[in-house]
């Protein structure tokens, strides 16, 4: 080796160094920023309380403040992100209730959110997970926290908390032109499988398309198979283009006991079966083996994201 020419592990450790410190610099002024954000909302707040009439001097007060800013420090501090500060700050009135782990992106999208209870689900899921801001802006936008809501409420009182990924509907965002036909929708969610295994919730790995089970006398063949290693268990899918049906509810029953017995090890938790749909029917979920076994599910799809009628409805199913 020349004696000019440096190490190799050396240099990469250097390099490590340079960008760890980099990496370091960007979160400490992205939590500085935040937390000063969190203090120009709270010092709006109560200088426009002090006003004697609040809204026209809240109005004045703003427009004076951001002409001022925007002068020395651009646009960050207009009049439209002042009010983004300022509801920022009436989201979260008591400073240890910001997370140092979002961005102010991040909660530029998490204020949009009026009840409390998504935020905070939001909030966690996107700690938990780890979600980008375009990550985060989807789930809001497909109501992911009502929809598992929907479910929950709408299986059986008792669901385990475990559970809690299971939504209804499910959204896949597949193709507009794709053709209703079970194999197709297959392979669509194969090509957009990162997209799908964000739908699904936390702790999944996909393990197989097409995953046949041999018995003694016949082959079967499941549509997916996942495997959730937060729950320790398989997840197999059956994917059906109409709507349940006892037969569908009988297959997919029996997808999940041949897999426990010929598929699952000792270690792992009990397999769950989701069938996905076209539609449901709650008749036939009432007095069918979705009623008492707690290892089976049936959810709507949908190939798009809901419109704003349809997660209306949503929401007023969920509060009743």
């Amino acid at each position: 080796m020349s004696e000019n020419k440096p190490n190799t592990n050396f240099v990469s450790d250097i390099k490590n160094i340079i960008q760890e410190a980099r990496q370091k610099t960007v979160v400490a002024i992205n939590t500085a920023m935040v937390f000063a954000y969190w203090q120009i909302g709270k010092r709006i707040i109560e200088e426009e309380q002090n006003g004697t009439q609040r809204a026209e001097y809240g109005k004045k007060l703003l427009s004076n403040l951001a002409l001022s800013l925007t002068t020395d420090f651009g646009k960050t501090f207009d009049t439209r992100e002042l009010r983004k500060m300022r509801q920022f700050y009436t989201c979260f009135p008591i400073r240890d209730a910001v997370r140092p782990e979002l961005s102010w992106t991040h909660y530029r999208l998490l204020i949009r959110v009026e009840n409390t209870d998504a935020r905070n689900f939001y909030i966690q899921e996107t700690i938990d997970q780890h979600w980008s801001t375009r990550k985060l802006d989807r789930n809001i936008g497909s109501q992911y926290f009502q929809r598992t809501l929907a479910h929950q409420q709408n299986k059986i009182a008792d669901i385990p908390v475990h559970y809690e990924f299971i939504k209804d509907p499910y959204v896949l965002e597949l193709p507009n032109n794709l053709t209703h036909k079970e194999k197709d929708i297959e392979n669509a969610i194969i090509k957009q499988l990162q997209q799908f295994l964000l739908e699904m919730g936390k702790g999944f790995a996909f393990v197989a398309q097409q995953k046949m089970i041999k018995t003694e006398t016949s082959n079967f063949f499941i549509d997916l198979v996942f495997y959730n290693y937060i729950l320790k268990c398989f997840v197999v899918i059956d994917i059906k283009t109409t709507k349940l049906t006892h037969q569908d509810i009988g297959q997919l029953d029996m997808y999940v006991r041949m897999f426990d017995d010929l598929e699952k090890r000792e270690s792992d938790n009990p397999t769950i079966g989701i069938l996905l749909c076209a539609d449901t029917d709650n008749v036939v979920a009432k007095y069918s083996v979705l009623n008492d076994n707690k290892q089976l599910f049936a959810s709507k799809y949908q190939l798009y994201l809901p419109t704003t009628k349809e997660l209306q409805n949503l929401i007023e199913k969920t509060s009743k």
